[in-house]
């Protein structure tokens, strides 16, 4: 709701610039400064309550807790009403907890003072006008609870997710429904236009079956199965005198046919064509007709519900006919359900339907992201080149991005999920909208740190996390006789308000201020996984702000690093070439660990002419998972593999390679958002494939 509410402010805005209301407009500004609700954003609410109890301001305290009883839990049913008091005795007590633990007693007996009236009736009350007197009320039985860390956390989430659930069951203006309705109207397009490319498709095979049937009921039966013939049965002299009559027949045959339409052609007009002419036309129109047939076959595989029923490829009869595009298809449709891993048979979990290629860009990729509703694609190159492209229903550029500073990292919003963060060289976050297609804000991070490697939105929206590093002696790309030198490289990693476009905190690196290579979100925000420089990765408390775990992962750089399934572990990929799964309960404690190739992990290599190679470092995502976390995608040299997740001792299970690349695979995204999974696989020579799977369930 909270971004609704944004959206729909700076409509309104925008509304009344363009009437002329500039006196109106500077009211509704400065009522948004002094909003009590926050513009409906639970953050902010929780953090205005804890403002006025670090500053002991109990009156401010109780207007503001009066107001939000007035404004919003007066609206709820009587039902709700006991939960509301209980946030409220939990909130004076987390006050009187403060000014004990703040050591500021005259705090705590004006507190008892104010509100002996209001609450010497309450009996849950009638212990606590004691604890002013109590020497080390701490260690007290009756109050030691309310002095851990863990009451506090609790309380405070307990009102987060109750202030939540409140915001989005309430009833909603229908302005505030704006985005709602553009992305329905918006989905209703797509598949309209889905279903109109499905009924060209029926219509197309309608026709070409009427046109087969014709054919086969006007021609003669013996006409009809040439094509099954063996060489013997055409050197029988029998078959060669029914040949010659056939090549004497089939001129009259066709003239017959075109008679009912036009005139009949004067005798010196009709020439008789040579036996040798009419058996090259009878051997083209036979090649066509089995190309059809073949396609038509391939067809009805590919949309037919049943699985299909053999595991053999066929091969095409004519091999000269075959485009450079025929492999990934003839794959994509002859997928099989049954492949071999280890000399056994096992299920195949997914089928390739398609795989489409994206050629928009002239240099190696080095990121690429689909958005969280997965409609649209960013890919960045390393000429600092970004291309947002839509794929559904068709493939399309909606905006390109050109900057004059280098670019390094791109991460989507999750909401609005229009904008894209942008990271550069030089130490600047800029915010694009991509439907309105210009930037919004241009942020400068840091002018030491100017490189940012890493960005990540939180999925409130609200706030994003950003890596910068200091300038390193190579870049992204670099020869294969330049050295890689990995010294220390300092960075810091900080919080960003999207909203106030403020800086809100830096993060503490311990042991030392280090080049933070991946982040990663967690479901709901409130964890944060960092991959450094050092091989360290460090896990974040985003309640607390402050590092929770941290353990040595990987010798060299982290490249990669992602959240499980469960959230119960994180995945990593280092310099080291493995691919780790650590548990985040105890204390980064490795549960399993597989060794990938280097194409698998980097640097990745690009040969060119004349002995030169093209050495990039990984910079985008190297491995992504499916909707269920129980498969995953990494990198390769010609393609993306998918494998199964397995027990250590067992190993990755390689169930589908998709292929289609000739270059170095360097980033890969899975976006399972729509019906069928999409996977994206971009490489070195600027093309980024596009392939769509179907999920095979047992």
């Amino acid at each position: 709701m909270a971004s609704a509410v944004e959206r729909t402010d700076d409509l309104v805005r925008e509304y009344l610039i363009y009437r002329g209301f500039t006196s109106t407009l500077k009211l509704l500004d400065s009522e948004i400064k002094t909003d009590k609700e926050k513009g409906f954003r639970v953050d902010k609410i929780i953090d205005q309550l804890q403002q006025l109890i670090q500053s002991y301001d109990l009156t401010g305290l109780k207007e503001y807790w009066a107001y939000l009883d007035r404004r919003l839990f007066s609206r709820l049913e009587d039902v709700y009403r006991p939960t509301v008091n209980k946030l409220r005795t939990s909130l004076y007590r987390f006050y009187v907890i403060h000014t004990v633990q703040m050591k500021n007693p005259e705090k705590t007996q004006e507190f008892f003072q104010k509100q002996a009236l209001e609450l010497q009736t309450q009996p849950e009350w009638r212990d606590w006008f004691a604890l002013p007197f109590i020497p080390a009320p701490e260690q007290n039985p009756t109050f030691s609870p309310y002095f851990s860390r863990q009451w506090a956390d609790t309380f405070l989430v307990s009102l987060h997710n109750f202030l939540s659930v409140l915001f989005q069951s309430s009833p909603q203006p229908v302005l505030l429904s704006f985005d709602n309705e553009v992305q329905r109207v918006t989905s209703v397009q797509e598949e309209s236009e889905q279903l109109r490319q499905q009924l060209f498709a029926l219509q197309g095979e309608s026709r070409l079956k009427k046109d087969e049937e014709m054919v086969h009921h006007k021609l003669p039966q013996y006409v009809q199965h040439m094509d099954r013939l063996s060489d013997t049965e055409l050197l029988n002299p029998v078959f060669l005198c029914l040949s010659a009559n056939l090549m004497v027949f089939l001129p009259f045959f066709f003239f017959s046919q075109t008679a009912k339409a036009k005139d009949p052609p004067s005798t010196k007009d009709l020439k008789m064509p040579t036996v040798s002419t009419v058996t090259v036309d009878l051997a083209t129109a036979h090649t066509r007709q089995r190309r059809h047939h073949d396609h038509e076959k391939e067809r009805k595989e590919l949309f037919s519900k049943l699985p299909p029923q053999s595991s053999e490829k066929k091969n095409d009869s004519d091999p000269d006919t075959q485009t450079e595009g025929l492999p990934d298809q003839t794959d994509s449709t002859n997928q099989t359900r049954v492949c071999e891993v280890g000399g056994a048979s096992v299920e195949q979990p997914f089928i390739k339907l398609s795989q489409e290629e994206y050629i928009e860009h002239h240099s190696s990729i080095m990121h690429c992201r689909v958005d969280c509703s997965g409609r649209r694609v960013a890919s960045l190159d390393v000429d600092g080149v970004v291309k947002v492209w839509a794929f559904n229903p068709i493939m399309q550029t909606k905006a390109t991005i050109m900057s004059k500073s280098p670019l390094l990292s791109l991460e989507w919003a999750a909401k609005p999920d229009r904008l894209l963060l942008l990271g550069s060289g030089v130490g600047t976050v800029k915010l694009y909208d991509t439907d309105a297609k210009k930037n919004l804000y241009e942020m400068t991070i840091d002018n030491i740190h100017l490189r940012i490697l890493s960005l990540a939105c939180s999925p409130s929206g609200t706030s994003f996390v950003c890596s910068a590093a200091a300038p390193a002696a190579q870049s992204g790309v670099v020869t294969e006789g330049e050295a890689r030198v990995s010294p220390p490289v300092s960075g810091q990693l900080l919080l960003w308000d999207t909203k106030t476009v403020k800086q809100q905190l830096q993060f503490a690196l311990d042991p030392g201020p280090v080049a933070i290579n991946c982040t990663a979100f967690n479901h709901n925000g409130n964890l944060l996984v960092t991959g450094a420089a050092d091989g360290m990765i460090r896990l974040f408390d985003m309640q607390r702000y402050e590092s929770a775990l941290s353990w040595k992962a990987h010798d060299g750089e982290v490249y990669s690093v992602e959240f499980s399934y469960d959230e119960n572990t994180v995945f990593s990929i280092g310099e080291d070439g493995k691919f780790v799964q650590w548990n985040i309960h105890r204390s980064g404690v490795k549960e399993s660990e597989y060794l990938l190739s280097q194409d698998a992990v980097g640097p990745f290599v690009l040969s060119g002419y004349s002995g030169y190679k093209q050495v990039q470092v990984p910079r985008g995502r190297l491995f992504a998972f499916d909707s269920e976390g129980k498969h995953v995608l990494t990198c390769s040299s010609n393609g993306g593999n998918i494998y199964r997740l397995n027990k250590a001792d067992v190993g990755l299970e390689s169930v589908l390679c998709l292929g289609g690349h000739k270059a170095p695979v360097v980033t890969v995204d899975w976006c399972s958002a729509m019906d069928c999974g999409i996977c994206l696989t971009a490489s070195m020579d600027g093309k980024i494939k596009l392939s769509t799977l179907l999920a095979q369930k047992p």
